[in-house]
């Protein structure tokens, strides 16, 4: 059996298309609405629990300081963090365009490419006490890995997401989940802190990343279960050098969107100091490690509350002055990191940044959707995420050159990226909704 062959099997192309109206397809998604409702939030439960576990702004900068004392390292890891899984979704965004399906390329292609690689973070921390630099490598491969096979099937996930669910429906959808998601991340965050303080060096760490990568696979088992309607293709069939010529005709004619993708770009830049704020903290005051898993806590509880506040928000007003007032909020925790002058300040911080966060996640994905029709929204996601992407890549380097002056820097570097963000997003970019 040939490649194709196999990749064809895998993303149902083999499988036939049913000729219906827009009218059958939109009532079988009301029909199938609460079924995917509570599938696709014990999915998103499940995957925020593992995220308590392992989180990429605490407990992994943790582990990797564990292995070397390079900032520089460290940095490379928050590229991969903030940039990984928005940077490939311009590149799949033609071939996701092209198919009646997408559930097919977020279950049977993100098993390999965004679920297995936990099991391999798991196996690379056993290796730390004897081989560190070798720990360090597989760590950073797998978890490279793991962020950019998210990343390569995040347009199809969305694009799902927008197929199975109204458009009125979907803020309180990504709201509610993302909130209980992050309150039961927090409370694995509490398991987290436990077996970090009370556990021996490298056992911590593995018994927490071999949970994560437990509940990554019950989310991936609850996200088997969507029942997504077959949406027949009815645009232009492009090749791949038609669609990147085109992209330059979308950023000239679609002005609102181009002005999005500026804002977004800035409050991408903003967000340079958060890998650091853990690290800061352990820098100044020298916290135990069972502190960041505290930490984690407090973020979680953010998300949480952003997350719910921000998503029945956007039901109601619109998602772009959900990023206002998220960013602003950002600015606000940066600002508080800066002028922190104990470590129980970072508390708050870590509570302000979450919230911001929770905003950013519900209003950054859900807006992107409204600036166009459907057949065009795998580009749109593609090009919204995939400049995000590069700006998130650059700014945790730009945060390590900051770092290099000193944390004030980099803390006040970030405020003012997050205000200018805040200043276009607000007087600059129309509510999409209402154009």
């Amino acid at each position: 059996m040939s490649t194709n062959h196999i990749l064809r099997r895998l993303l149902q192309l083999d499988r036939p298309i049913p000729n219906r109206t827009e009218a059958e397809i939109d009532a079988e998604v009301y029909r199938n609405y609460r079924w995917n409702f509570w599938f696709n939030m014990l999915d998103g439960i499940a995957f925020w629990i593992a995220l308590g576990f392992t989180a990429s702004t605490t407990v992994l900068p943790l582990l990797v300081r564990k292995l070397t004392d390079s900032t520089l390292v460290i940095g490379l890891i928050q590229v991969v963090a903030q940039g990984g899984w928005l940077l490939p979704q311009l590149f799949t965004a033609n071939a996701v365009q092209r198919l009646p399906r997408k559930k097919p390329v977020v279950v049977n292609l993100g098993l390999f490419l965004e679920r297995l690689p936990y099991w391999a973070m798991t196996g690379a921390i056993l290796l730390a006490p004897a081989h560190p630099t070798l720990s360090l490598i597989i760590l950073f491969i797998a978890y490279s890995w793991h962020v950019l096979g998210a990343g390569a099937v995040a347009t199809a996930w969305q694009d799902m997401i927008a197929n199975i669910f109204p458009v009125e429906r979907r803020g309180r959808f990504f709201g509610l989940t993302s909130a209980l998601g992050t309150a039961m991340g927090a409370l694995s965050a509490i398991i987290s802190e436990r077996l970090l303080k009370t556990q021996p060096f490298p056992f911590n760490f593995f018994y927490n990343y071999l949970l994560a990568a437990i509940f990554v696979m019950v989310s991936w088992g609850f996200l088997a279960f969507t029942r997504e309607p077959v949406r027949p293709v009815t645009g232009e069939r492009q090749s791949t050098r038609e669609f990147w010529s085109r992209l330059p005709e979308i950023m000239r004619e679609d002005h609102n969107f181009r002005r999005f993708l500026i804002a977004r770009i800035a409050t991408s830049l903003g967000g340079m100091g958060i890998g650091f704020l853990a690290v800061a903290a352990l820098d100044r005051w020298a916290v135990p490690d069972h502190t960041v898993a505290l930490y984690t806590f407090v973020t979680m509880a953010g998300q949480a509350t952003g997350n719910l506040v921000f998503g029945f928000l956007a039901d109601r007003f619109g998602h772009i002055r959900n990023l206002v007032w998220g960013t602003l909020v950002g600015c606000l925790g940066f600002i508080l990191a800066w002028l922190a002058p104990s470590p129980a300040w970072f508390l708050p911080v870590f509570f302000i940044v979450g919230i911001a966060c929770g905003a950013g996640f519900v209003s950054g994905l859900m807006v992107v959707p409204e600036f166009c029709t459907a057949e065009r929204r795998p580009t749109y996601i593609g090009l919204a995420n995939t400049g995000a992407g590069l700006a998130s890549t650059v700014a945790p380097l730009l945060g390590t050159a900051l770092l290099s002056i000193g944390y004030d820097a980099l803390f006040i570097g970030s405020a003012l990226f997050n205000l200018l963000g805040v200043i276009l997003m607000r007087w600059w970019v129309r509510e999409p909704r209402h154009v």
